[in-house]
């Protein structure tokens, strides 16, 4: 009790630490004067706190399950969240918003690592895995050339076919969704399908790679934790859907209301199913030396 009373402290100090990086970060980065309606100021500061609490209560959770420690760990931390929550988003922003004012886009990708650096480094440190070295008893992730074939090719139609089919059926059945990008509904998914073959199929391999960027980052933390099968797969879940997606929380000047909460409905649903998919494939339940060294810790 007195352990769980500490981690959920821990969490909190996490959450502060992750506002206070907001802040100087954005700052940094050159985006606090970025303009935003005074009426906003209010909900802007709840939704951060919201987002803050969020992701450090997983971050932290995957911590606290991993292996690994020391500068490994932190590593890895950062991978996982700089990847999620700068990397693959912006890369969404620079195909699809076209309304950003010019140098925007390279300052966001820069807040990112200003937040993900430090967060990581103090995150390992305030949860006790910064010094005392972990047992490593093998790795989860499977792999057999065979099998990371076919995994992996899974992988990628699966991400593709998620996209797309929460991109329609959600986010573009808001008629402010279609009017913010210019675009119109063709009647069907089918018929909407055939338009994108035909006027932008370069965006097909740009979601199949999106999808290897996915593996790259999943990877190390899948290989780190010690959870079962089902556990690493909600993890890797709630790090692809939770930790991505509640910046859409967060007011902005370049992307409506509608527009946001659209977008973090279609996208917090498919990336929760597609985090899962990745995290069950690649994983593996632990071995016996693994639950061993996880008891010996527990002890």
């Amino acid at each position: 009790m007195k352990s769980s009373v500490f981690t959920v402290l821990k969490m909190i100090a996490l959450s502060a630490i992750m506002f206070v990086l907001f802040g100087l970060a954005s700052a940094a980065a050159g985006l606090h004067d970025t303009p935003q309606p005074a009426d906003q100021a209010g909900n802007t500061a709840l939704a951060l706190v919201a987002i803050c609490l969020l992701n450090s209560a997983v971050l932290a959770f995957i911590i606290i399950r991993s292996r690994w420690s020391g500068l490994k760990l932190m590593a890895t931390m950062f991978l996982a969240h700089y990847g999620v929550t700068t990397l693959m988003s912006q890369i969404e922003s620079a195909i699809f918003i076209t309304k950003l004012p010019p140098g925007i886009l390279p300052r966001l990708f820069l807040m990112g690592a200003f937040i993900a650096a430090p967060f990581s480094v103090l995150s390992v440190l305030i949860l006790g895995k910064g010094r005392k070295a972990a047992p490593d008893a093998g790795i989860q992730v499977d792999r057999s050339s065979t099998e990371w074939l076919w995994k992996v090719g899974v992988i990628v139609v699966a991400y593709i076919i998620l996209y797309f089919t929460f991109g329609y059926f959600i986010a573009w059945q808001s008629p402010a969704v279609r009017e913010y990008y210019g675009g119109v509904d063709e009647g069907s998914f089918f018929a909407n399908m055939r338009s994108l073959i035909e006027t932008s199929p370069w965006l097909f391999g740009v979601q199949a790679i999106r999808a290897l960027l996915w593996v790259v980052i999943a990877l190390p933390v899948i290989n780190m934790l010690k959870g079962s099968r089902l556990e690493t797969a909600i993890l890797i879940a709630l790090l692809f859907s939770v930790v991505m997606n509640t910046q859409l929380l967060l007011p902005n000047p370049y992307m409506p209301d509608a527009v946001r909460m659209a977008h973090l409905v279609e996208t917090a649903s498919s990336n929760f199913l597609f985090g899962f998919l990745v995290g069950w494939l690649l994983s593996r339940t632990p071995n016996v030396e693994n639950r061993a060294v996880e008891q010996l810790e527990a002890a």
